[in-house]
């Protein structure tokens, strides 16, 4: 069956068509990506789709939000459109659809993709576990969360908002970032440090406790200089990320009884060596009485292309089969 698979984020729309069949996902087309901004509503950019596809698109959908599902009227997020489940079928021509949260598409695809779709990152070489909870988490636009739990029969996905849970600051500079954050919001969630546009604070930060001028500058500036290596500042506030994530996946581990960690997210994939290379597993153990236990968590990078797009289709397949 031919689903037209749906990923929107808080800067990009990703569309593909996906063959399902039994429950499962068994081929995934060439995606097509479109920027939010540039189009006014899901269906423009569906109809934007269904032009460069040169054909009418399939009567399913499976669609991924970056929002939690909580009734008929999703807002986004980070992006300006409202979705409306009950005219998908009117206004994008689907008789049948699936939508779920984006982070809960990628614990679907976490749950049926292959084990080559994966990396490791520390922790014992082992397969992610085949019972019990893994835990799903990914810096993008914000900080997605999502628990797959497997029995010997079936996976099941809860879809979470962990990336909105208070940040734990763990040394002095992480204090510094904090203070910093709370001239601008009252709560400051592990979002705010563990996400893209994290980076800026963190940055910002950095530059004034070394005494230089803190100058304005945007997220995608700082990744870029920090990923190349040309600003010294920059790339500590690269390494401090890192220290970071690994510190809130671990919080979040330690939280869902995880035998198992996934990082996922486009950003996870661009800093994939330096994560390996930085202090994300010291972090990730550093949990007092239960290092030994969160030693002997296997933590893995997803390396698939699209989970979110592969993700929204396998919950298609597994609500519909």
């Amino acid at each position: 069956m031919e689903v037209v698979a749906v990923d929107i984020g808080g800067t990009h729309a990703r569309f593909a068509i996906a063959e399902v069949e039994g429950g499962r996902v068994v081929a995934l087309g060439e995606p097509v990506t479109l920027k939010t901004a540039e189009h006014a509503s899901l269906q423009t950019a569906w109809q934007a789709f269904e032009a460069q596809l040169g054909r009418p698109t399939p009567k399913a959908a499976a669609i991924s939000v970056a929002s939690p599902i909580t009734g008929d009227v999703i807002r986004l997020t980070n992006n300006p459109w409202v979705i409306r489940q009950s005219l998908i079928p009117e206004r994008l021509g689907a008789d049948i659809y699936t939508v779920i949260n984006d982070f809960g598409a990628v614990g679907h695809a976490v749950a049926q993709l292959p084990v080559e779709d994966f990396d490791h990152l520390c922790g014992p070489d082992t397969p992610l576990p085949v019972e019990g909870v893994t835990t799903v988490c990914g810096p993008g636009t914000g900080l997605g969360v999502a628990q797959v739990f497997k029995t010997p029969d079936r996976y099941y996905v809860l879809p979470t908002e962990g990336g909105h849970v208070d940040f734990a600051p763990l040394d002095g500079i992480e204090d510094a970032i904090l203070k910093r954050l709370r001239k601008t919001f009252t709560r400051v969630s592990t979002e705010r440090v563990c996400a893209g546009p994290a980076i800026v604070a963190i940055y910002e930060t950095l530059a004034e406790l070394e005494g230089r001028a803190v100058h304005s500058r945007d997220d995608k500036t700082i990744w870029a200089e920090a990923l190349d290596g040309t600003d010294s500042i920059a790339l500590a506030a690269l390494d401090r990320f890192c220290l970071t994530l690994g510190a809130a996946a671990g919080d979040l581990a330690l939280a869902h009884g995880a035998k198992g960690v996934v990082i996922a997210g486009g950003l996870g994939l661009r800093i994939k060596h330096k994560l390996l290379r930085s202090g994300f597993d010291q972090r990730f153990i550093a949990k007092g009485r239960f290092q030994s236990l969160m030693a002997s968590l296997p933590v893995k990078l997803i390396t698939h292309p699209q989970p979110g797009l592969f993700g929204a289709a396998a919950a298609f397949a597994q609500e519909h089969s």
